[in-house]
């Protein structure tokens, strides 16, 4: 009788290198995050939506930037706001496109895992997997970052949408310094090198210069465009050349005690 073959992704061994990381980082990040949702669900409702319209945007949407978006425009402009908040959505939610391409590897083959991936590709789903160093813990930390996030923010839409003005004002909990301080984590250890170091702060000062001016989703798309350019032109990365890399295959001359031996 033959053995079964074992689950992959999600349900990878956890003795295989970097699962029991990537785990606790989809965790954290999951949690808080997800706790944001009850913003949104509150927010929603004020904004003119009603309970079930809430959460259906968050199931079919999933992706919290751009639902602030429409529901922040359609606030301020009812619903002769509305392409305009379409708009504005659809252009922040372009970034996860640009995930898309670094995770295609990640979430491995198959039609079905593919489309259902793309519903799960969102910052933070992307961030802890190329946070982690091993593809197995990338896998795990795609997976679970986004089913932790999509059972938890539309379940936090529902609370916020019932509670609704029985929470006051939502923005005093903090939560989203919550989602931003887990960024923030996953962030940090991989500041190692000038290079890094360059592209978040170039990126924060775009951000912080822009979202006064500009609608909402450029702020993102421009500070997002520093890494790219970074990445293009190779500014202040390592510099190579087919000489060191020869130089790097010769091995180490023996010193002179090891030579008269």
């Amino acid at each position: 009788m033959s053995t079964p073959a074992a689950p992959d992704d999600a349900a990878a061994p956890a003795a295989a290198p970097g699962v029991a990381e990537a785990r606790r980082a989809s965790w954290a990040v999951g949690l808080a995050v997800a706790a944001y949702g009850v913003s949104f669900g509150a927010l929603a409702v004020a904004s003119g939506l009603d309970v079930w319209q809430a959460c259906v945007l968050s199931l079919v949407m999933f992706s919290g930037g751009s639902q602030f978006a429409l529901i922040g425009v359609l606030a301020s402009g009812g619903t002769a706001a509305g392409p305009a908040a379409i708009a504005g959505a659809a252009l922040l939610g372009l970034r996860n496109g640009l995930y898309a391409i670094r995770v295609s590897p990640i979430v491995g083959a198959g039609f079905g895992r593919r489309l259902l991936a793309g519903h799960l590709t969102i910052d933070e789903s992307t961030a802890v997997a190329t946070a982690q160093s091993t593809p197995e813990g990338q896998r795990v930390g795609f997976w679970w970052t986004g089913w932790i996030i999509f059972l938890g923010w539309n379940l936090t839409t529902l609370v916020g949408a019932l509670l609704g003005d029985l929470l006051g004002d939502v923005s005093a909990y903090g939560l989203d310094a919550a989602a931003a301080a887990a960024f923030l984590g996953l962030l940090w250890p991989r500041l190692r090198a000038l290079q890094p170091v360059v592209v978040a702060v170039g990126a924060a000062v775009v951000a912080a210069v822009t979202i006064p001016v500009l609608p909402a989703g450029r702020p993102v798309i421009l500070a997002a465009l520093v890494a790219v350019v970074v990445g293009v032109l190779d500014l202040l990365g390592r510099p190579s050349s087919a000489l060191d890399e020869h130089r790097a295959e010769i091995p180490p001359a023996p010193d002179a005690g090891e030579a008269d031996r």
